[in-house]
């Protein structure tokens, strides 16, 4: 966790990527291609808590369809900028099976979170798996998954905002924002 101050300095030297008017027409998008797509599904949603959070509850009332939600919890990234170890707080549960998922996710950045998640839906029992991402990191590695519903791409450096954090702060910018340099 930051100290106030270091979160400030952390603010202070970045640089908003995309705005807040940017961010919300790209969870308008997201959600008509979800409708489009999900319409007659009556999936069962994920959110992948905390980093979701936000986008989650953006993103549900936009859905003009009926729905069934529950969350997981899981992360390779704690407060560090780089991934580690999986660490599953809350994992899928029985709920799945049988279901059509659409699993809720606020960065899909080297993909092993996403594709741990969606092997532990698909392995109780899911019928369908989706993902709704809403950045994807333009990292150049070769991922394990790519997201049915993309946002927005982000470059690869880091970001936070809405959602996403730096060391535990920031995630409630209604902006996309990236440290300076790489």
């Amino acid at each position: 966790m930051l100290s106030r101050q270091d979160a400030q300095d952390a603010l202070n030297n970045s640089e908003i990527i995309f705005s807040e008017q940017q961010v919300q027409a790209a969870v308008m998008r997201m959600a008509q291609e979800i409708n489009a797509a999900m319409a007659e599904l009556h999936p069962l949603v994920l959110s992948v808590m905390g980093g979701a959070v936000v986008f989650t509850g953006q993103l549900l009332p936009r859905l003009n369809f009926p729905l069934d939600f529950d969350y997981v919890h899981v992360s390779r990234y704690g407060n560090n900028q780089q991934g580690g170890e999986m660490k599953w707080k809350v994992a899928p549960q029985e709920n799945v099976r049988g279901r059509v998922v659409l699993v809720v996710d606020d960065i899909l950045d080297e993909g092993e979170t996403l594709h741990a998640v969606r092997q532990r839906v698909m392995a109780l029992g899911a019928t369908g798996f989706y993902s709704a991402i809403f950045a994807d990191k333009r990292n150049g590695k070769t991922k394990p998954i790519w997201a049915d519903f993309v946002g927005l791409e982000v470059p690869d450096r880091f970001v936070f905002g809405y959602g996403m954090d730096i060391h535990g702060a920031w995630r409630n910018l209604p902006a996309i924002h990236a440290t300076k340099g790489k």
